[in-house]
């Protein structure tokens, strides 16, 4: 099995589609010899904010000399993002290797009846692996919800970090914040040690409050209103928080919550804040207001529930006013396409719409429809890479293109060809 092989396999899996419950990777983890029981593990759950957790709790783990791996979701330009040592990448080689041993497993499960799904697959993948290379410590990021997601068939974690939480896959998680906090909370485990942030919604934060009690947990919250902001542009924000002076190398307000929460969980580990502030500033985060040229300013940001949507709103209002912005949009139509676009495009000159290659894709001419009326200039263009070219022309070096949207657009993009 070569790296065009794994992947395809993997992806092969979706035909079982998405299926929640640890049963299934259960079985498949014990065909693998229980590499998650000879792990540690940080847990990362949350609406927003949890891959940017991951990534820097990573980066600050690496900084301390850990040896330690990174599981994350979705990927944007490369499969083996998903599965990363010292913030490397999986190599190709070593993923067809690891593949291999999940796909022999998943085999023997299948002859009994037992199929398990694409993100169990690749999770059970990232679990051996870490294993076998001998990982001191696992940064393991939530993939939907936390009760019943594969991650959450590890032990006790030495830490579960429990990002923002708000409405978002409300058909499969509950409709309110309530309870998609309680599926969020299914990762706290008892005894366990607990961060979140003073800026959590107070009905989630009520949820965890009472999780943690009844799992007779410690509960950390890091104080959002102790962090002193000493400079900020579209580029990062300097912060001294509880003793520490660090520059976030990313964009927003939401940031510095995240940041936040960060310093609060690595102190948690007993990680000192030397390294803390070396791995914060040397993190780096695809596709989350991600600034990839400045001149002119092009930011790619995934991301298009509401609180994704008010935090690009925050920046470009505050940070990009005096540049001409055009805008480059594809979203999932199973998404609130039309209150994303009114926060976005009345702050654009220019949107142009297309549709990414996704079978949940909207169809660029509906995105076009449902943001005329916010924006004065618009166009759609099928093709993605067609777009992003019809995009790119109309931009000039003091002005500022702005990719967002679906993960799956910025993919198509900039990802693997």
């Amino acid at each position: 099995m070569n790296y065009e092989d794994s992947v395809k396999y993997i992806h092969s899996l979706l035909k079982f589609g998405m299926n929640l419950g640890l049963q299934r990777i259960s079985a498949l983890l014990n065909e693998l010899g229980n590499p998650q029981e000879k792990l540690e593990f940080v847990h990362v759950a949350g609406t927003n904010g949890k891959g940017t957790t991951s990534t820097m709790l990573s980066s600050i783990l690496c900084a301390a000399g850990k040896k330690t791996g990174l599981f994350t979701s979705p990927y944007v330009f490369d499969f083996c993002e998903r599965i990363q040592i010292n913030n490397k990448n999986i190599p190709h080689d070593d993923l067809s290797l690891v593949v291999e041993k999940v796909k022999n497993a998943c085999d023997r499960l299948s002859a009994k009846g037992t199929e398990p799904t694409e993100f169990e697959a690749i999770t059970a993948a990232a679990m051996l692996y870490f294993y076998e290379q001998k990982c001191d410590a696992v940064v393991l990021e939530v993939g939907l919800g936390g009760r019943y997601d594969s991650t959450n068939i590890i032990p006790c974690p030495k830490a579960a970090v429990i990002t923002s939480i708000s409405l978002d896959h409300t058909k499969i998680l509950g409709d309110t914040v309530e309870k998609i906090a309680a599926e969020k909370c299914g990762i706290i485990k008892n005894g366990g040690t607990v961060i979140t942030t003073s800026e959590q919604n107070e009905k989630a934060l009520s949820v965890i409050k009472d999780t943690v009690k009844e799992k007779n947990g410690r509960l950390l919250i890091g104080d959002v209103s102790a962090a002193e902001i000493l400079s900020e542009d579209i580029f990062g924000t300097e912060i001294s928080y509880n003793g520490l002076t660090v520059k976030i190398p990313l964009v927003g307000r939401h940031q510095v919550e995240n940041t936040v929460g960060v310093i609060t969980a690595a102190r948690a580990l007993g990680i000192s804040d030397e390294f803390i502030k070396k791995g914060i500033e040397s993190t780096v985060i695809h596709a989350r207001m991600e600034i990839i040229s400045r001149s002119p300013v092009i930011m790619l940001d995934g991301g298009h529930n509401p609180e994704c949507a008010a935090a690009l709103e925050n920046v470009l209002v505050r940070f990009a006013g005096d540049k001409s912005i055009t805008v480059l949009i594809g979203m999932m139509a199973d998404k609130d396409t039309k209150d994303y676009l009114a926060a976005i495009l009345p702050h654009c000159k220019t949107a142009v719409f297309t549709k990414p290659s996704n079978p949940r894709a909207e169809d660029e001419t509906e995105l076009l429809r449902e943001g005329e009326c916010f924006c004065r200039d618009v166009v759609s263009v099928k093709d993605p890479k067609d777009a992003y070219k019809k995009a790119r022309s109309l931009v000039k070096n003091g002005d500022m293109l702005l990719v967002c949207g679906s993960f799956y657009l910025l993919s198509d993009i900039f990802g693997e060809p």
